[in-house]
Formats: structure tokens, C-alpha cells, sequence
């Protein structure tokens, strides 16, 4: 069955879900070693020396960036693991389903570290005022690229039939 459902292409649904479901995985290649090396230099900040100075607020700051790192970290991981456990089920279409799911929040949830991140090291470069002041601007830049870009793309693609092409 041919249709132009995806736009301007001519493909089956099977080949439109091969293909978005690749696409995906591109995507989470990307995303998966940023997130990766954020978990790595949060994982190894204990162990330095400064790291003593910091008082509770900022440990307990920390250890919720840290585990929102982690859990961005599985959730981005997923994906790649559900496909492996059902494997030739001929459920790729729900896998692509969960799958996007899966990535959408495991990025907010990266999303979210990163601005906790802000937190927690601007105040110990530059003080308190700062750190919230840059805290603040990293929130705002991150719903501007979740929320506002995506959605001024997708009024964009809406109303220009040339968007596709």
C-alpha cells in the first residue's frame, strides 16, 4: 500500500516505520553520549577535593542532578533495549511509539539536570546571585528549545506547503 501519509513520500507503512525508527536512533546517538558524559563528570565530582566545601543544599542539589542525569541516561538507553527484547515480534510500531515516548522525556528530564547543573556549579564559581541569575537564563533557553522552537516549526510546516520539500 503506497501513500503519500509522510508528506510527499511514496512508501509503505512498514518502510515509514523502518525509517522513522532509524531517524530515531540517530537521535538518541547523539543525545545518549552527551547525557553519557554528563553522568560521567557528575560521577566523579565527589571525588574531588572542593567537593568537600560544599554545603547540605548543594549536596542534596547534587544528588537530584545526578539522578536525573541516571535516569535521563536509562531512559534514553530504553529504547535500544526494548527493541533487542522483542526482536522479529513485528511490533516495531509500538516500539517506535514507546520508543519517541521514551525519548521525549528522557531529554525534558536531561533538559532539567542541565539547568540543575547551572545551579550548582555557577554559585560555587561566582556566588549565589549569580548562580541563580544563570540558573534562570538556562531554564529559559531550555523551554525556548522544547517548547517554543519545536512548536514555531510545526505552525511553520502547517502553513507553508513548501515546508516539506
Amino acid at each position: 500500500m503506497h501513500g503519500e501519509a509522510d508528506g510527499e513520500r511514496d512508501e509503505t507503512e512498514a518502510q515509514r516505520i523502518d525509517r522513522n525508527w532509524i531517524e530515531l536512533l540517530q537521535e538518541l546517538r547523539i543525545v545518549q553520549t552527551g547525557g553519557q558524559v554528563l553522568t560521567g563528570f557528575l560521577l566523579v565530582l565527589p571525588f574531588q577535593d572542593r567537593f568537600a566545601e560544599i554545603g547540605g543544599g548543594a549536596r542534596a542539589l547534587y544528588l537530584a542532578v545526578l539522578s536525573l542525569a541516571l535516569v535521563s541516561t536509562v531512559l534514553l538507553l530504553a529504547p535500544v533495549m526494548i527493541h533487542r527484547a522483542v526482536f522479529r515480534s513485528h511490533r516495531k510500531d509500538r516500539v517506535l511509539r514507546l520508543s519517541a515516548t521514551l525519548a521525549r522525556i528522557g531529554l525534558a528530564i536531561l533538559s532539567i539536570a542541565l539547568v540543575g547543573l547551572v545551579a550548582l556549579v555557577f554559585p560555587l564559581v561566582l556566588g549565589t546571585a549569580w548562580g541563580l541569575a544563570a540558573a534562570a537564563v538556562m531554564a529559559a533557553f531550555v523551554a525556548v528549545m522544547l517548547f517554543v522552537v519545536p512548536a514555531r516549526v510545526r505552525r511553520h510546516a502547517a502553513t507553508n506547503p513548501y515546508a516539506a520539500k
